[in-house]
């Protein structure tokens, strides 16, 4: 039961995009067409959960037992940056047009906050390894979820009548504000 919760609290409750604001850069930049926004989800969910998985190794067997927790966020990003680096060979071996389509936004994987957010909550929060994974994952999960709903819409509204003072940049951003907010309706669903 509670990873059952901690899975609808990271995916609906405390969404990493809507409701906590982490990783907006490629919510934007990536969201205009939902197969992009699929890739980038993977590949987010891949980084996440690796990054979660070493970066709590790296904090509980080497950083704390050392004391030097407060090297704590260059370490993280140096682990982050070395996994988008592999994501990004793979990628462009495996799916040409996806790493084409992904462009600048996939190195900024490595900058991206919600990546590193995640890996700091779950030090944060004291979860365990296995409850660690499960939190990024459904987080990374909600990251992705986000982004295929806001593509969807995106791709909905180009087909619409939008006025033209709000086509682009500012319906995205409207669009984005009221897919937050309802979102941010589950609060009061779950407790977590």
């Amino acid at each position: 039961m509670e990873y059952i919760l901690l899975i609808v609290g990271a995916v609906l409750v405390n969404n990493i995009l809507l409701s906590q604001f982490l990783g907006i850069c490629p919510f934007l930049g990536v969201s205009s067409k939902v197969e992009t926004a699929l890739g980038m989800s993977g590949a987010v969910t891949f980084v996440i959960a690796i990054a979660t998985l070493a970066t709590y190794l790296l904090q509980t067997y080497i950083l704390d037992p050392l004391g030097i927790g407060y090297m704590q966020t260059i370490a993280f990003i140096l682990v982050i940056a070395a996994l988008v680096q592999m994501v990004e060979i793979v990628l462009k071996k495996i799916s040409p047009s996806l790493y084409q389509a992904l462009g600048i936004f996939l190195p900024l994987i490595t900058t991206n906050c919600a990546v590193l957010g995640i890996a700091i909550l779950t030090i944060q929060k004291k979860y365990t390894l296995v409850s660690g994974v499960v939190f990024s994952v459904a987080s990374a999960i909600g990251f992705g979820l986000a982004m295929v709903l806001f593509a969807g819409i995106r791709e909905d509204l180009e087909l619409n009548n939008v006025p033209k003072q709000l086509k682009g940049v500012p319906i995205a951003l409207i669009t984005a504000g009221i897919l937050a907010m309802a979102f941010m309706g589950f609060s009061g669903v779950v407790k977590v």
